[in-house]
């Protein structure tokens, strides 16, 4: 959905979509993303595959979550286009290398695609016109674990790597796409009757997510956490309370690994190194979503 969302706004060029494991494996993973595309009549766009496993830990998929296929158990047909040869890493470096300021970064997944991107050309953290990030748990709002956001868990180490490299970053936690932000049964039902390829994606995709937030996150609606943060990045404006902090995350073993330690106060007098979001715009975020998909 927040492909989709990108793909719809006239001000934005998609460059690449670079793909890295998470929710399901890399291969799925760029099955969706080439899908998606194909979708919105963008097969021009060229998709990267990009790291298959985090940097330290096993990888740990959430088609329990998403689905065995990642897209709501729909098992879409496999997309005309292939995969670009070029690894997603070497992509990122040679794209970003070579217009050094003019390309935003949205990530969706775990950071590892960017961490090894940094720990190979640490100069591209200044290449980087800016990078939204949707990760974390500002409010140590946990949907993994307790502390922990899922994205930043799956490879908690290439997070820490990305918020330390100096990376213009905004901070987008998955807290933001709870409580009112989500879909309502009336918001769903009315971007079914929108009967665009993109609405019917955007809903069927999400059809397992849907039941999965009902069942185990309690969620009234349909909560769409990267659209949130693509909606950001799109529309700063819809972030209405943000704020520059110090932020680290916990790579120790244990219940706190993978937490997004935020220092909204300033209690440890260290540089802010991120800028984090707290609060959203409901309206506004809602209203992007459907021009965008209708």
């Amino acid at each position: 959905v927040a492909i989709m969302m990108a793909l719809a706004c006239p001000e934005v060029i998609v460059e690449a979509i670079t793909v890295v494991a998470g929710n399901v494996p890399l291969p799925q993973a760029s099955v969706n993303a080439r899908w998606t595309l194909e979708t919105c009549r963008a097969s021009d766009v060229p998709v990267h595959e990009g790291c298959d496993r985090p940097w330290l830990q096993e990888p740990a998929t959430a088609e329990w979550f998403h689905g065995s296929d990642g897209m709501g158990d729909r098992h879409y047909p496999a997309p005309r286009r292939e995969a670009e040869p070029m690894h997603a890493v070497e992509a990122l470096i040679e794209r970003c290398g070579a217009r050094p300021g003019e390309i935003t970064l949205v990530t969706l997944g775990p950071l590892t695609n960017i961490a090894t991107a940094l720990a190979i050309a640490p100069a591209l953290a200044d290449q980087v016109a800016h990078c939204y990030v949707m990760g974390g748990a500002a409010c140590t709002h946990g949907n993994v674990t307790p502390a922990a956001e899922y994205n930043v868990w799956c490879d908690p180490e290439a997070a820490q790597r990305v918020l330390a490299s100096g990376m213009p970053l905004t901070l987008v936690g998955w807290e933001l796409s709870c409580g009112g932000a989500t879909l309502s049964e009336e918001e769903m039902a009315a971007l079914r009757r929108c009967d665009t390829p993109r609405s019917r994606l955007a809903l069927d995709s999400n059809a397992t997510a849907l039941r999965a937030s009902r069942e185990l996150q309690g969620q009234t609606g349909l909560a769409l956490a990267d659209p949130v943060a693509m909606a950001i990045a799109l529309d700063r404006t819809i972030a209405v309370e943000r704020a520059r902090c110090f932020v680290e995350i916990s790579t120790e073993r244990g219940p706190t690994r993978g937490m997004t330690v935020v220092d909204r106060l300033a209690v440890t007098d260290r540089e802010p190194n991120a800028e984090v979001c707290f609060a959203i715009d409901v309206a506004r975020w809602k209203q992007l979503l459907f021009e965008a998909l209708g």
